[in-house]
């Protein structure tokens, strides 16, 4: 993969941790208490605001679609520890506990997007945001679709899959729309 590439994707994750960091000492690990369906429905929101606003072309709550694309980033996150830690009752978790496990998660998904960009080359860079919005909601739909059927798939990716290739995805368009300095 290109080293700007590498770069640029983290540069976005690390804005993107640094916002989890703040929000989790500012309202501590309440999302705990969300099954991992209900951070897929809140990726759902996100997502579709973001479509919203492109197809209408103007927004009413004045907030750039650059931090509905972080939160896709950090919900994503946050519900692939919500499937790790399924059967840990414990809600309230330090983010010194917290910051390995984003750390582990972001580089796993940047190794997944390594292997991608090397078959596919840097394709993403040619498409539009607005196509790449259209995908992560697909692929919304798809863990939703597999969530309904208790994570059983027959030939498909798993839930966890999904929400990395909504990350890798949120990553792009952060990158495509000018999010980076690099």
């Amino acid at each position: 993969m290109e080293e700007k590439t590498v770069s640029e994707y983290r540069e976005v994750i690390k804005a993107c941790k640094d916002i989890f960091e703040k929000k989790t000492k500012d309202y501590g690990t309440a999302w705990r208490i969300l099954r991992a369906s209900s951070l897929t429905d809140q990726i759902f929101i996100k997502a579709k605001r973001i479509r919203s606003i492109q197809e209408k072309g103007s927004q009413k709550v004045e907030e750039d679609i650059s931090g509905e694309f972080i939160a896709i980033i950090n919900y994503c996150i946050m519900a692939i520890i919500q499937l790790d830690w399924k059967d840990e009752t414990k809600l309230e978790i330090p983010y010194s506990e917290l910051e390995p496990l984003y750390d582990k998660i972001a580089h796993d998904t940047m190794e997944l997007l390594m292997n991608k960009n090397h078959d596919y080359g840097e394709a993403w860079r040619d498409m539009r945001v607005s196509s790449m919005t259209d995908i992560i909601l697909m692929k919304i739909l798809r863990t939703k679709q597999i969530e309904d059927n208790q994570g059983k798939t027959l030939i498909s990716e798993g839930v966890d899959a999904n929400y990395q290739d909504m990350i890798n995805y949120s990553v792009f368009c952060l990158i495509l729309m000018g999010f980076t300095q690099s």
